[in-house]
Parts: structure tokens; C-alpha cells; sequence
């Protein structure tokens, strides 16, 4: 059956969901149908899997599993239908999301180019690759699929997202602010404001931020895009500091989809800080099960090496290896958690040399941020200050108020002798969140104690 064919069997459906989706929208007004009619059936796993990933949000594990099988079992038919091995292809991008496994990295690239050798000006298979791009960490690579998409539909508002997290991971606020305001001109609605959310987050906007997740997390159609916007509003609220409230926003993630491992990691985060030690170690083991980020294996690693508990820690860390090496080999970059570890944990001096060629190929906030940390590590506090302050002074771009960056920022001036500014920010990485790191948190105020209060004598190095 080719495109076309497919095309008029499945509009009926559509329409339906369309018609139902529309409905939904009005908040819960009573639909009475006709007498004798039969209300439209409820979207298959194939089809709600289908409306996410087309539309940019997220999608429930099974039915991206469903989906996936589905074009699988069509395309042996049909090998030259472009449609169907985009939506593969996408499916398959969003699967490796979801379980943290980057071997459905060559696969899904396989499928899209497979979509683009059929048919060159396919927009959502070039989306989709700007979508596998930022997934890899590959923001150039991002930024120039997702430029062709824009070229040839300009106003189809599904290619913005993937645009706008390019730009913010090549460190270009300008063109981010850009690229949000032509997404809102195009859109509303919860993936838009989840955008939105993530950019106002990276200004250091933390009240508008949460509002907008707040708010998309109510407008969100299944639970599973619930889910995640309940996630990230769970992180917003850890990184200010608010153990209660994000630990609320994880729970409720979790009952919403136990899928989403991502709030099984916040949840550790937030006990541990809350000093429930046992349940935070078992809420890392269950995420990392699910969904083994090398982020989460250092954040563990970390526990553990607070607690003492070296050989456990060290087993973690030989785990973020094996993840790193494991997605470096299906092609993603993994370079800055790599380079964050071998930083604090490793060798500083190839922390650097990795990290100055990160920087080099995507200059974000957290690139500069890793890499002042590393220089710092490395004997290199004069080279390193620039750096601490690009990714923590608004007017430079490091508008994200981050207490880890404060932190950093302190300690490199307080090894330069800059202790009137080492005082304040590692004031301000305590205020912003007290628990920010469950090694770090400790040395920051180990550090302000030893600073102690500014002299009144104090020089103009202090400032």
C-alpha cells in the first residue's frame, strides 16, 4: 500500500482523535452524541505513540514499543514508504530516550535516512534527525538538520523545539530568545510551554518557569507527557532548594507514569538531602535499572563516597564508564558528564583536555561551567575564572542560577585570594540550595567557615 492509500484509510481515525482531543480542550463540558450513535474509539498504543512523537512530547514506553513494531511489521511490505520510516525512525529516537540506551541511535538514524533517501524534502524525518542529534549531545549536528526542516516548512512549529535546544546547547541565547518567540507566535499549548519553561530556567526566570510547567503539566493529554512535566517541574524545584515540594512533584511523576526513571533519580536526590539515606540509595539503584544515565551513576557514586562507602562509590563510577564508552560508541558525546568526573574523581588534566575541545565544538553553560571546575582542579585557578564567571553571571549568558556553578565560582576565586567574592558566592550556592551536592554542599561551607566574616581592613582583592 504506498503513502497516499495509507493516507485516506487512516483519515477517518484521525479526524476522530482529533475531534476527541478537541473535546478534551473544553475542560470537561458534558458531549452528549446522538441517539444510536456510537462514541469513536479509543486511539490504539500505535496511534497515541504516533500523535506524540509527531507533535514533540512524550509518549508512554509501551506504546512507543508498539509503534515501533508496527512500522517494523509494515516497512517489510513497503520498503520505499518515506512516511513510515520516519515515524520508525522517530519512535526509535524516543525509545533510546526513554530506557537511556544509545544503541537505538544507529538504528534510528538507519530508518530516517532511509525516509530521506526515499523522499529528500521530508520534513519530519529531517526533524527527527535534529531530534537524534540532540540526543547524541551533537548540537551542530541539531542545529543544521533541524535548519533544513525550518527551510522548507518555515511555519510547521514541531521543528522549533528541537531548533531552540541546539541553540541553548551551543551557548546561543540570542537565537534561543529568537526561536521561542516564533514557536509562541506558531503554537500554544503544553509542549510549548515546556519549552519555554526550559528556556526561562536557563535566564535564571524560576518563578515563570515553574509557572509554565504548572501550567503544562494541567494541559497535558496523557500521562505520560504529564509525567514528565511534573519531572522537570520536581528538578526546578530541587535546584532552589525546595526538598518538599520536589519531592512531591517526583512522587506524583512517578504514580502518574512508573516509567518515568528520570523521577526515580529526583527522588534520590531529595531523600538523600532529607538524610533518608537508605530509601534515596534505592530509589538511584531502581532508576539506574530503568534508565542508566551516566549522570545518575555519578550522582550515586557521590552518595555513596560521602557515606564511606568507597568500594560501592568506585563501582559506580567504573559503571559511568562502561555507559560512556557504550554510547561513544553509537555515536554520542558524552564528553561533558566524562569530563565532570574525571574532574573530581579522575584526572583533572585530561578533564581539561576533554573539555577544551567541548568547548570548543558547543560553547554552553555547562561546558563553561566543567571546564572552569577542571582548570580549577588542575592548578589553573587564573585561566579557570573566566570560565566560572561565563557560566554564572547573566549578563555572559550563565543566566541558570545554579548552586553547583556558585560553588565552583567561589572556590576558584577563594584560591586566587578573591575572598570578598569567594565569600559571596559560595553564600549564594548555600542559599540557592543548602543540599545542592552530597560532597560539594559540605566543602562549600567547610570554605565559608574558614573564609569567616570580611575583614574591615580587607583590601581591594577581596572585592
Amino acid at each position: 500500500m504506498d503513502d497516499t492509500s495509507r493516507a485516506r484509510r487512516r483519515r477517518p481515525r484521525r479526524a476522530l482523535l482529533a475531534s476527541a482531543a478537541g473535546g478534551a480542550a473544553l475542560g470537561g463540558v458534558l458531549v452528549t452524541l446522538p441517539w444510536g450513535a456510537q462514541a469513536p474509539p479509543a486511539p490504539t498504543p500505535q496511534e497515541r505513540a504516533l500523535a506524540a512523537v509527531t507533535s514533540g512530547v512524550p509518549a508512554a514506553l509501551p506504546d512507543l514499543k508498539a509503534l515501533a513494531a508496527d512500522r517494523e511489521r509494515h516497512l517489510r511490505a513497503h520498503p520505499r514508504d518515506a512516511r513510515a520510516w520516519a515515524e520508525l525512525g522517530a519512535a526509535r529516537v524516543e525509545l533510546g530516550l526513554r530506557l537511556a540506551d544509545p544503541r537505538y541511535w544507529p538504528r534510528a538514524e538507519q530508518a530516517l535516512r532511509a525516509s530521506l533517501k526515499v523522499r529528500k524534502d521530508n520534513v519530519p524525518a529531517l526533524r527527527a534527525m535534529a531530534v537524534l542529534s540532540n540526543a547524541r549531545r551533537d548540537h551542530p549536528g541539531a542545529r543544521a538538520w533541524g535548519e533544513a526542516a525550518r527551510k522548507l516548512e518555515p511555519e510547521r512549529w514541531t521543528t522549533y523545539p528541537p531548533l531552540i535546544e541546539a541553540s541553548a546547547g551551543l551557548g546561543d541565547d540570542e537565537e534561543t530568545g529568537r526561536l521561542l518567540e516564533k514557536l509562541v507566535a506558531l503554537r500554544s499549548g503544553p509542549a510549548v510551554m515546556a519549552r519555554a519553561a526550559a528556556v526561562y530556567r536557563d535566564r535564571g526566570w524560576r518563578e515563570d518557569a515553574a509557572a509554565k510547567l504548572a501550567d503544562a503539566a494541567s494541559a497535558a493529554g496523557e500521562p505520560a507527557e504529564r509525567a514528565a512535566y511534573l519531572e522537570r517541574a520536581g528538578q526546578l524545584a530541587w535546584e532552589r532548594g525546595d526538598r518538599e515540594d520536589a519531592l512531591r512533584h517526583f512522587r506524583e511523576a512517578m504514580r502518574t507514569d512508573p516509567g518515568r526513571r528520570a523521577a526515580r533519580a529526583g527522588q534520590g536526590r531529595v531523600l538523600a538531602a532529607l538524610g533518608r539515606t537508605t530509601e534515596a540509595l534505592g530509589a538511584y539503584r531502581t532508576a539506574l535499572a530503568g534508565h542508566p544515565r551516566p549522570e545518575y551513576a555519578l550522582e550515586l557514586g557521590e552518595l555513596y563516597e560521602s557515606l564511606g562507602r568507597r568500594s560501592a562509590a568506585g563501582a559506580q563510577y567504573a559503571l559511568l564508564r562502561e555507559r560512556v564508552r557504550l554510547a561513544a560508541a553509537h555515536g554520542a558525546d558524552e564528553e561533558l558528564v566524562l569530563g565532570r568526573f574525571e574532574a573530581d574523581h579522575g584526572d583533572p588534566q585530561a578533564a581539561v583536555r576533554r573539555l577544551r575541545a567541548e568547548w570548543e565544538r558547543q560553547p554552553s553553560t555547562e561546558v563553561a561551567d566543567a571546564l572552569g571546575w577542571a582548570l580549577h582542579r588542575a592548578g589553573e585557578h587564573e585561566e579557570a575564572l573566566p570560565f566560572a564567571v561565563r557560566a554564572t553571571e547573566g549578563t555572559k549568558g550563565g543566566g541558570v542560577r545554579s548552586a553547583l556553578f556558585a560553588y565552583h565560582r567561589g572556590a576558584v576565586e577563594r584560591s586566587l585570594g578573591r575572598y570578598g567574592a569567594a565569600r559571596r558566592h559560595l553564600t549564594e550556592a548555600l542559599r540557592i540550595n543548602p543540599w545542592f551536592s552530597p560532597l560539594h554542599a559540605p566543602r562549600a561551607k567547610e570554605a565559608l567557615a574558614r573564609l569567616g566574616e570580611p575583614s574591615v581592613q580587607a583590601g581591594p582583592r577581596s572585592s
